[in-house]
């Protein structure tokens, strides 16, 4: 898929591409912000978004167009609704016929990680706009990451603007300024990671981690088959790795939680939950449900991470692909049972 993404700013644009990346996609930003006032403002987030994506080895495309005359002329006769009507228009406009005209197949914006934006209506113009210009909108709802890319962004030092874009929003925060959370839909929420905590997938070498990933299965083949095929993702606590885990997909609707672990010294500070809610909220967007074999021992911590349904016991596994005895505390392991949770919840 090559597309074009349409950027407001690199803090915005941090877990809109990271995410992307995860599913294998890699994006082209494209900047085109001529709702952005006054100059100094316009310049700073274009300079910061430059040097970000260069950082990153992000291919990144910048269209200069200060457009304050412009923008006044077309919204004064009905400021409260500039967002919709020209703001968001002008922006995926442009980069949709950009993208039509230089060889992208489908194009997507970074305001949808915003809760402060009117997602409904960036939604509906980005599939109106698809159909016009005869190319895919791809639809994401990163608005789940919104606090997250924030903090990742001010750990890197990026540059955080103070309101939205526009001369007139610009004013707005200092009449209704506000120290509460913008609202998340439903079913979402901000993820209460503590600082000095990121979680990132690893694409390089995986095998590195195999000696903890075999503290939770001692089955070197097993756990050299699902590494290659499954995504690993890694939580480091002041760059030190504390709890990883593998996901492979099985289908169209379901992945499946293949290992997880915590390093010893790291354990019984909830970097488990912390990673299982992470990978819950990765996978939502794709997948209906994800699914985890365990031992009778660890069901109850799993039933209250949300696999709260039972799926399927494999009678004798552990006795049937393990060359030594399993066993976990003062249990004998030889069943696996499987639970799954429901993505869409």
């Amino acid at each position: 898929m090559k597309l074009l993404l349409h950027t407001c700013c690199a803090p915005c644009s941090v877990y809109c591409i990271e995410t992307l990346r995860n599913e294998e996609i890699e994006p082209t930003v494209y900047w085109y912000n001529p709702n952005i006032h006054p100059y100094k403002e316009y310049e700073a987030r274009r300079d910061c978004l430059k040097e970000y994506t260069k950082s990153i080895g992000v291919q990144a495309i910048f269209e200069d167009n200060y457009g304050l005359k412009e923008f006044c002329k077309n919204v004064i006769s009905d400021l409260e609704n500039r967002c919709v009507n020209y703001c968001y228009k002008v922006r995926l406009e442009q980069t949709a016929k950009y993208a039509k005209e230089n060889g992208y197949d489908s194009f997507s914006t970074t305001l949808l990680v915003s809760p402060y934006q009117n997602h409904d209506a960036l939604k509906k113009l980005g599939e109106k706009l698809a159909k016009k210009y005869g190319i895919e909108f791809v639809y994401r709802d990163f608005r789940v990451g919104f606090r997250e890319g924030q903090r990742k962004a001010r750990e890197l030092g990026l540059y955080m603007q103070k309101y939205c874009g526009c001369i007139f929003s610009e004013q707005q925060i200092f009449i209704t300024h506000t120290n509460t959370k913008p609202n998340l839909p439903e079913g979402f929420e901000f993820l209460p990671v503590k600082r000095n905590i990121m979680i990132n997938k690893e694409k390089n070498d995986k095998k590195q981690y195999i000696s903890l990933l075999l503290e939770a299965d001692p089955s070197e083949k097993m756990v050299e088959k699902y590494l290659k095929d499954g995504d690993l993702f890694v939580l480091k606590y002041k760059d030190d790795t504390a709890c990883i885990a593998v996901v492979t997909k099985l289908d169209n609707d379901t992945v499946e939680l293949k290992n997880i672990v915590t390093k010893e010294e790291f354990r019984g500070k909830g970097y488990a939950k912390k990673m299982i809610k992470y990978l819950a909220d990765n996978y939502k967007q794709r997948y209906k449900k994800m699914l985890v074999g365990t031992t009778e021992n660890n069901i109850p911590f799993y039933v209250k991470q949300g696999f709260d349904k039972y799926e399927k016991t494999i009678k004798n596994f552990f006795i049937d692909n393990y060359e030594k005895e399993i066993w976990d505390g003062d249990l004998h392991c030889t069943d696996m049972y499987y639970y799954s949770k429901n993505l869409k919840k």
